[in-house]
């Protein structure tokens, strides 16, 4: 299987960074294809510009936007790895579903119905927050999160999610959390 890793976090020892690497050796291990597209290291810009706007809407992307959307057009499961920072994705990983999620790759409307267009691709989106679960079902915003990235991105694009990962107080968490979560992870991809 074809896997593709979006990952966006800036510090190489972060709790991200070794949920990432501990998924990567295990697809490894089990002789699938991996490409990790590293936000950060990639100096990924995030920046929607007017020109990508114009460029959009007349089916024409720049050469870096066109090469993630080889990535993603190449790959059978798109995992998505980042923090929950302020309520939402990373301003790098936002920027990067606003420029490469374009109109006429990832979605179009046909006589006014939106069309996701990333069919037959899995995803696994793997989040951590420094929020209790609690806390955040408390106020709503277990739901929030899921609709806005689940609903109003991946499967709007046609998108198929496997697993949405939320991994609690990630800013302090305990080893033994933090080897559950691995664990998590890889039996996710295990049934593949």
């Amino acid at each position: 299987m074809k896997h593709l890793i979006i990952y966006a976090h800036p510090n190489p020892e972060s709790l991200n960074s070794y949920l990432k690497q501990t998924l990567i050796e295990h697809l490894w291990d089990s002789g699938d294809e991996v490409i990790v597209r590293d936000l950060y290291e990639l100096n990924f810009s995030p920046v929607l510009s007017l020109e990508d706007m114009q460029g959009q809407r007349l089916g024409k992307v720049s050469e870096e936007v066109k090469q993630e959307q080889e990535f993603i057009s190449w790959a059978d499961h798109i995992t998505f790895i980042y923090p929950i920072w302020w309520t939402g994705m990373p301003a790098i990983m936002k920027g990067f579903i606003d420029r490469v999620f374009s109109y006429g790759f990832a979605y179009r409307y046909d006589g006014g119905i939106q069309n996701g267009l990333l069919t037959g691709k899995q995803t696994t989106v793997i989040n951590t927050h420094g929020k209790s679960k609690a806390e955040y079902e408390n106020i709503g915003m277990d739901k929030a999160l899921s609709l806005t990235s689940d609903k109003g991105i991946f499967t709007y694009s046609g998108l198929e999610i496997n697993q949405h990962f939320f991994f609690e107080k990630a800013d302090r968490p305990l080893p033994e959390s933090v080897e559950n979560w691995a664990s998590q992870i890889v039996s996710s991809y295990k049934a593949e």
